[in-house]
């Protein structure tokens, strides 16, 4: 490929793993087109990026290191405005990114995530109740809107002491922040949805604080160790963002891929093969996000011979890492939950690794052990090539995800994670 003809990525992210193969294709760096006409470079190989998520020539900070951003010539209406007009740890440079990774931290204690599973085993039985009761066997329901997508949703939620009215008009929002095929009318109203969701929720908080994370975090800036207002609205909102979306994904991958391999899910629901194993292949091959924007180059960045500009943006593909052949050899684009080597970078690498990435995990194993005890004979209610993907470059799930009920087993959540 030409670099000076940069690859239009496609908006409505209809074969995001086609896409990362043709673009891996092409070299360890090459030019895409964003929505809006905006040139970046996507990262396509594991070598590669995973070098770069830990060089200091490459930072997450647009209004530092994004010259287009910094002189006004990104629009405040681009389609994609909301995810470099943030100003939390994630858009962070240098000892601010640590001031506030610091700060950020200490919400995520070991004893948090500990304290975390019983609020899981609960919303698992109470959605999985639910589907027992409104569903007779046999029946099709959307697995991703009854189960994949409230269980994270509301635990974050919970996590940072969201009311549930708010948590759902903040979904809302949400949903089309990853939606990269919106128009420019609609970028705008996503950003000020959000910031106006987060301000009213820390409001309240601040009148009524309580044992969450957005108290935490408050308390935190009063204390001295300073968030600013406009850091406090976006880390919130950062934190509901990345545990809620990405785990949606998870589960709606994860349940897709072991219906689609009975014998391996015979393997872990016999107790033959760990959750842990399923947890990492699933992330290996199905990364929930895709393409995450947007990383720039503080100085001239050289990658195997080629040479990314000072002031470039970057896109980091995750959903090319764990199936590049370098990695995994020829077969990286199957599920086998039995392969010795599951090396992905899902949740990140370096300074950006997930903070949330233990409750992730605790999460996931309760959710899916619970969910095929409950419904041992679940089943795809559409062939695997029918299922719709969302709308995204950005995300990497479905927008639905049928399947046929079967008859309850009864299994109390938490008790089959192996």
């Amino acid at each position: 490929m030409d670099n000076r003809c940069p690859f239009r990525l496609d908006p409505t992210g209809r074969d995001i793993h086609a896409e990362a193969d043709r673009l891996r294709a092409q070299g360890p760096a090459t030019r895409v087109e964003l929505p809006g006409g905006v040139v970046a470079w996507s990262l396509n190989g594991y070598r590669v990026i995973k070098r770069v998520l830990t060089d200091p020539r490459v930072t997450k900070s647009a209004r530092n290191h994004w010259p287009a951003f910094i002189n006004g010539e990104i629009p405040p209406d681009w389609e994609m405005i909301s995810w470099i007009a943030m100003d939390n740890m994630v858009t962070a440079y240098g000892k601010n990114h640590v001031r506030l990774r610091k700060l950020v931290g200490k919400a995520f204690t070991p004893r948090r995530t500990e304290a975390v599973r019983p609020l899981v085993v609960e919303l698992t039985n109470e959605l999985l109740d639910a589907l027992e009761a409104t569903a007779k066997p046999g029946e099709v329901v959307d697995l991703r809107q009854r189960f994949a997508y409230p269980l994270p949703a509301r635990l974050v939620a919970d996590l940072i002491g969201m009311s549930e009215s708010a948590r759902v008009e903040t979904a809302k929002v949400m949903d089309l922040m990853v939606d990269t095929t919106v128009g420019p009318e609609q970028a705008q109203a996503i950003l000020m949805g959000w910031r106006n969701a987060m301000a009213e929720h820390i409001e309240a908080k601040r009148r009524n604080p309580g044992e969450d994370i957005t108290s935490d975090l408050i308390a935190a800036q009063e204390d001295g160790t300073r968030l600013t207002e406009n850091e406090l609205t976006d880390t919130i909102f950062a934190i509901l963002g990345a545990g809620s979306e990405t785990t949606i994904n998870f589960f709606d991958n994860a349940i897709t891929a072991l219906l689609t391999h009975p014998d391996q899910l015979a393997m872990v629901t016999s107790g033959r093969v760990g959750w842990e194993n399923v947890i990492d292949e699933v992330l290996r091959v199905e990364s929930p996000l895709a393409h995450l924007p947007l990383r720039y180059a503080a100085e001239d960045v050289e990658l195997d011979g080629v040479t990314i500009p000072k002031g470039d943006p970057i896109l980091v593909n995750y959903s090319a890492i764990g199936r590049d052949p370098d990695l995994h050899g020829d077969d990286a684009g199957t599920f086998d939950i039995t392969r010795s080597d599951k090396e992905h970078l899902s949740f990140g690498f370096g300074p950006h690794y997930c903070l949330g990435a233990g409750i992730a995990r605790t999460v996931a194993t309760i959710g899916l052990s619970t969910l095929f005890s409950r419904f041992p004979d679940l089943s795809l209610a559409s062939h695997p090539d029918d299922l719709q993907p969302l709308p995204t470059f950005i995300m990497n799930g479905h927008r639905s995800l049928p399947v046929r009920l079967t008859a309850s087993a009864s299994v109390p959540a938490g008790t089959s994670a192996h």
